[in-house]
């Protein structure tokens, strides 16, 4: 299903190439996740030290360069307190850590194509940050015919979270989203994945900061009048 040499990856900033995964098939148990149920929590997805650089690299954000995080895109964009209180800020590859990042997800970009054959064209990101108190009420992330987004991904960085500090990501079940599927809390290495338009979620409200980078796999939905990706 891999490779090694498609593992390795950060010669821009260590002395020895930074092995990205710890396991040999890394994606099979996400892969049989998706197809059978839609969704799938993984715990330690990424390598102990690729997880440890992506960790520092969200705590080191200085807060001046997030942004209020809101609902909609572009001009339907609105900062809505109710229902959503983190700050975020889009990744690009501006740092070889987040370069890096944008890479390994390439790399399973192109293992979900090659094996749930459904059409995703690219992948975007951003570090998000609650603070205590913050939280993001039930939502889904993409409505059926009316979105690009196809599979929604959320890695957590936080040591050392316990219960109690809040922060669960709560899904829902995709025929009753009344019901939850499960409770999972933020836990460092940790990463969620599940259908943008099948599955209600929310964050519970945070205890404690709580610092995460979620983000989307696409497909292209340009036209003969509009261009995509239309950021």
């Amino acid at each position: 299903m891999t490779t090694p040499e498609k593992l390795t990856l950060g010669s821009l900033y260590f002395e020895e190439p930074l092995t990205l995964f710890d396991r040999e098939e890394p994606f099979y148990n996400l892969l049989n996740d998706l197809q059978t149920k839609g969704w799938s929590i993984q715990d330690d997805f990424f390598s102990t030290r690729f997880t440890k650089v992506l960790r520092d690299e969200a705590h080191g954000l200085p807060v001046e360069e997030m942004q209020r995080a809101g609902v909609g895109r572009q001009q339907d964009h609105q900062v809505l307190l109710e229902a959503r209180r983190d700050y975020i800020r889009w990744i690009d590859p501006e740092s070889a850590i987040r370069h890096d990042f944008l890479n390994a997800m390439e790399l399973l970009r192109v293992a979900l194509n090659r094996h749930l054959f459904i059409g995703l064209f690219d992948y975007e990101a951003h570090f998000a940050r609650y603070e205590k108190g913050a939280f993001y009420e039930k939502h889904i992330d993409a409505f059926k015919g009316e979105s690009n987004r196809i599979l929604s991904t959320v890695l957590y960085l936080n040591d050392d979270w316990q219960e109690g500090d809040g922060g669960e990501l709560v899904i829902y079940d995709e025929h009753n989203p009344e019901i939850e599927l499960g409770r999972f809390f933020p836990k460092n290495g940790r990463m969620a994945f599940f259908l943008s338009e099948c599955f209600y979620h929310e964050v519970k409200v945070a205890k404690r900061t709580r610092h995460s980078i979620a983000g989307w796999f696409r497909v292209n939905n340009t036209t003969g009048q509009n261009l995509d990706p239309d950021q």
